[in-house]
C-alpha cells in the first residue's frame, strides 16, 4: 500500500512537467479532426499546416497558464515571506564575575633556579 502511495504521489509530482507532452500528444492523436474542422487553412486545396497553427495555439495558452500560475505563486509566496516576521524580545543579562585564581603565591622565597631554556633539536633525525 506504501508504495502504491508513493508511486501515486510522485507521478502527481511529475505530471506538470509534461504538460506540454500531453498537449502535443493529444494533437497527434486529433490532428486528422483538427486540420478537418478546426484549422484556419482548412478549405485551401495544398493545406501544409495540418491543423499545426491549433498545435502552436495551444501551447502558446499552455504557456501562457503556465506563467500565470508561476506569478501567482510567486505572489503567494511574498505575502507569507511578509507576514512571517518574527519578532525577538532581548533582554539584557548582566555579565557573570569571574575570579582569577592565582596558583603561585609571591610571599614564599623561590626553591630552585633554572638557568637552563629548553631549545628544540636544530635537524631532524
Amino acid at each position: 500500500m506504501k508504495k502504491l502511495l508513493i508511486l501515486f504521489l510522485s507521478c502527481m509530482l511529475l505530471v506538470p512537467s509534461f504538460g506540454s507532452f500531453f498537449v502535443y500528444t493529444s494533437f497527434k492523436l486529433n490532428q486528422e479532426e483538427i486540420s478537418k474542422t478546426i484549422c484556419v487553412q482548412r478549405k485551401m486545396v495544398f493545406n501544409s499546416c495540418n491543423g499545426r497553427c491549433e498545435l502552436q495555439k495551444s501551447l502558446k495558452k499552455y504557456a501562457d497558464n503556465e506563467k500565470r500560475m508561476q506569478n501567482n505563486l510567486k505572489e503567494k509566496a511574498e505575502i507569507v515571506y511578509i507576514q512571517n516576521t518574527p519578532t525577538a524580545n532581548f533582554k539584557l543579562v548582566t555579565p557573570i564575575q569571574s575570579v582569577i585564581a592565582l596558583f603561585a603565591s609571591f610571599d614564599a622565597k623561590p626553591i630552585s633556579v633554572s638557568n637552563s631554556t629548553f631549545h628544540p633539536p636544530s635537524t631532524l633525525v
